[in-house]
C-alpha cells in the first residue's frame, strides 16, 4: 500500500465487513456500507467527477458540520481520479470560504446540511471557478452528490489510478491558524500512508470492532485516524459531538472499542462526571469523592499494596465501572490531541480504567510525531510520547531564552509536508537545510525526557509565537501556566497575559455549573454570571486559585492580578462576531487580547 485508496482493496481482501463504515441518516437511523459497497461507491463517483469534465489535478472541496460515511467515501473517490481535495471548515465565514476557494482554484464543492449550500452558495460572485456545487441531503433545485454516479469513465479511473505514485500531492488542508489568512498545507498519499501504517499498532481497535470517529473529518488528526480504522477493518461509526452522552447518545449507540478526541471534550466529561458528585447526598456523596481522592496519586502501571488493592476494587465496582459504563462499556484506550490535556484529566480517567493516551503533532506532519502507547513503557503522563517510527526531531536552542535542554522542536520525515500552497516565500521559514536534511520548524517548544526506563519521551512546553516578554526582559511560556491552573474545577478557560508589562496577569472564564454548586454551599444567591463574577466572596474564591498554583512557577510567571469573564470563548459565534478559539480550539490570542482590551487595561492601569 502506498497510495491512500490502495486500503479500499486492503480491506476487502484481507477483512471484508458488512458495515465497514456507518452514519445517521435524516431520520437519526443507521445506515451502512459494506467493504464492497465503499469501493464500488467511491468507482463510480470517481467516474462521475471525470464525467464532469474535470481533469487530474484539479481541485473539489467539501464540507460538513459531522461526519458521515460520504466524506469518506468522496474522499477516496477524488484520490482515484487524481483530484486534489480542499477540506473546509463549516465554522468560517463566507469570506473565509472565499480566500481558500480563490487561491486553490476549487471547481467543484461538496457539502452537507444546515446553512453550507447557502454559505458556499454565496460566494460564486467572487469565486470564478466555482461551477458546481452538490449537497449531501436531497433537497429539491440542489444538485444531488448521486446524481453524479456513473461508470462511463472507469477505464480512464483505472489508467488514472495506475499513473498516481505515492509522492503525489492527495490534499490541501488550510490551517485555521491563529492569525491571519490561513496557510495550505500540500499533504502527499505518502505524508499521510505513512501515519496510517505507523500509529496503526498504538489504536487499540481489532478488525471487527466498532469505533466512534466524530471530530471533524475537515481536520488531518480524524481524517488520519479514520484511515487507520479502515486499515485495521473496524466499524467506523461517524458522528458529531452534539450527540454523544446519555442514554441515546452515539458512545452508548456504538459500544465504540476506542476514539480519539481533544482535551477540551475529556474535560467537560470530568466536569459532567465532578457536577454529578456534588449533587450526591449522604453515603453516596462520601463515596465518590473517597474514589476520587484515590486517583489523586495514581501513576500508570502502578504498583499496589494488598490493602490498597482492595480498596481500589471497591472504588471500581461502586464508582469507576459507572464512568466506563457510561461511555459504552468497551473502551480500550481513548487518544487525546491538538492541545496539551491537563494531567489531572489523564490521571483521573486512567485510574477509572479510561486509558488516555496523549500524542503530538501538527496538520504539517500529518499529524503525529509522537504518541504515548499502551506498551508497558509506553506512556508518561504529562508528556506527548515517544517518536513515532520513521520520525526524527531536533531539539534547536538558537534564538531563544530557553532552559536547559529545551528549544525549539524541528522535524523530519517521511510525514512532513510537501510545503504550503502559493507560499513559497513561508517556505523559506519554516524549512531549514541540517546535515543534508530539510527540517520543518514546528514552532512549539519542547524537550526529550526519560521515562522510568530509560525510554525518551518528548514534552511540549510551549508556542515559540505564544512566548510573553515583559517589560523586564524575561521570558514566560503562558501555555504551561494554562494548563495547570485549568485543573481546577472552578476554572473554564484561562489566557495568560503580559507581553510588554511588569508583570503576568489571567483572563479567567469561570465553569459556570462549578460556580453555581460553590455559590449554593457558600450561601451565595445567584443571580447571573455577569453579576457573580464580581462578589466579593467569589473574587476571593478565584484569588485562593491563584495563591495555590502561583508557587509551583518562577516569580516571574506567578500571577499577579486576574480578571474574572463572564463569556465562555467559543469557536463559532451564532451572531458572525470574531471566534476566540480555532475549529480546533485553540485560544486565538491576538483576538481574545482585542476583545477585551479594557479588562487588560483595568489590571495594568490599576
Amino acid at each position: 500500500m502506498t497510495r491512500l485508496f490502495d486500503l479500499l482493496y486492503y480491506q476487502l481482501e484481507n477483512h471484508p465487513l458488512e458495515n465497514s463504515i456507518n452514519g445517521r441518516d435524516t431520520s437519526g437511523k443507521w445506515k451502512s456500507y459494506s467493504s464492497q459497497e465503499v469501493k464500488e461507491t467511491a468507482e463510480s463517483m470517481a467516474s462521475g467527477l471525470l464525467n464532469l469534465g474535470l481533469k487530474p489535478g484539479d481541485k473539489v472541496a467539501f464540507v460538513t458540520y459531522k461526519n458521515r460515511p460520504e466524506w469518506m467515501i468522496l474522499d477516496f473517490a477524488m484520490q482515484m481520479a487524481g483530484l486534489i481535495s480542499i477540506p473546509l471548515y463549516p465554522t468560517i465565514s463566507v469570506g473565509e470560504y472565499e480566500y481558500i476557494l480563490n487561491e486553490a482554484e476549487v471547481k467543484v464543492a461538496f457539502c452537507g446540511g444546515g446553512d453550507l449550500y447557502k454559505k458556499l452558495n454565496a460566494t460564486r460572485n467572487n469565486v470564478p471557478t466555482l461551477e458546481h456545487i452538490y449537497t449531501f441531503d436531497k433537497q429539491t433545485d440542489i444538485p444531488f452528490w448521486e446524481d453524479l454516479f456513473n461508470d462511463s469513465h472507469k477505464a480512464e479511473v483505472e489508467k488514472i489510478k495506475s499513473g498516481i505514485t505515492t509522492e503525489n500531492l492527495a490534499t490541501i488542508i488550510y490551517t485555521s491558524g491563529t492569525t491571519g489568512n490561513p496557510k495550505g498545507v500540500m499533504l502527499s498519499h505518502k505524508n499521510i500512508m505513512h501515519i496510517a501504517l505507523k500509529t496503526s499498532p498504538h489504536l487499540q481497535a481489532k478488525p471487527g470492532n466498532n469505533v466512534l470517529s466524530f471530530l471533524p473529518l475537515c481536520h488531518i488528526y480524524e481524517r488520519s485516524v479514520s484511515f487507520v480504522y479502515y486499515y485495521k477493518s473496524a466499524k467506523i461509526f461517524f458522528a458529531g459531538t452534539d450527540n454523544l452522552s446519555g442514554p441515546d447518545g452515539d458512545l452508548a449507540a456504538v459500544k465504540p472499542a476506542t476514539f480519539t478526541t481533544v482535551p477540551r471534550l475529556l474535560e467537560k466529561i470530568y466536569e459532567a462526571i465532578y457536577n454529578k458528585g456534588l449533587a450526591l447526598d449522604g453515603i453516596k456523596k462520601k463515596l465518590f469523592f473517597w474514589a476520587l481522592s484515590l486517583t489523586d496519586d495514581y501513576e500508570i502501571n502502578q504498583n499496589l499494596s494488598f490493602g490498597k488493592k482492595i480498596k481500589w476494587k471497591i472504588a471500581d465496582k461502586l464508582i469507576f465501572s459507572k464512568w466506563r459504563d457510561a461511555l459504552g462499556g468497551n473502551i480500550n484506550a481513548v487518544v487525546t490531541g491538538a492541545a496539551p490535556c491537563p494531567v489531572k484529566v489523564m490521571r483521573v480517567f486512567c485510574a477509572a480504567g479510561i486509558p488516555i493516551r496523549e500524542g503530538y503533532g501538527l496538520t504539517e506532519t500529518s499529524p503525529t510525531l509522537s504518541v504515548n502507547t499502551m506498551e508497558p513503557d509506553g506512556a508518561l503522563l504529562g508528556s506527548a510520547g515517544p517518536l513515532i517510527d520513521g520520525v526524527e526531531i531536533l531539539i534547536d536552542q538558537e534564538g531563544g531564552d530557553y532552559r536547559e535542554g529545551e528549544g525549539e522542536i524541528l522535524a523530519y520525515g517521511p510525514n512532513v509536508m510537501m510545503g504550503y500552497y502559493k507560499k513559497p516565500e513561508v517556505n523559506a521559514q519554516v524549512f531549514c537545510e541540517i546535515d543534508g536534511k530539510r527540517w520543518f520548524r514546528t514552532g512549539d517548544i519542547g524537550t526529550l525526557v526519560k521515562g522510568p526506563t530509560g525510554r525518551e519521551f518528548l514534552k511540549i512546553t510551549d508556542r515559540k509565537k505564544e512566548l510573553l516578554k515583559t517589560s523586564g526582559g524575561k521570558y514566560v511560556a503562558p501555555a504551561p501556566i494554562e494548563n495547570r491552573i485549568k485543573e481546577e474545577f472552578l476554572v473554564e478557560q484561562m489566557m495568560v497575559i503580559g507581553d510588554k508589562q511588569k508583570f503576568v496577569s489571567a483572563l479567567i472564564v469561570p465553569a459556570e455549573e462549578a460556580l453555581k454548586s460553590y455559590c449554593n454551599k457558600k450561601e451565595i444567591p445567584w443571580t447571573s454570571l455577569d453579576e457573580i463574577i464580581k462578589h466579593p466572596k467569589v473574587l476571593k474564591r478565584y484569588q485562593k486559585i491563584i495563591d495555590t498554583y502561583n508557587p509551583e512557577f518562577s516569580h516571574v510567571e506567578q500571577i499577579k492580578k486576574f480578571k474574572l469573564i463572564a463569556r465562555e470563548w467559543l469557536p463559532v459565534h451564532a451572531d458572525g462576531a470574531d471566534a476566540e478559539l480555532t475549529p480546533t480550539l485553540k485560544l486565538k490570542r491576538r483576538v481574545i487580547r482585542e476583545k477585551f482590551s479594557a479588562e487588560i487595561m483595568d489590571i495594568y492601569s490599576e
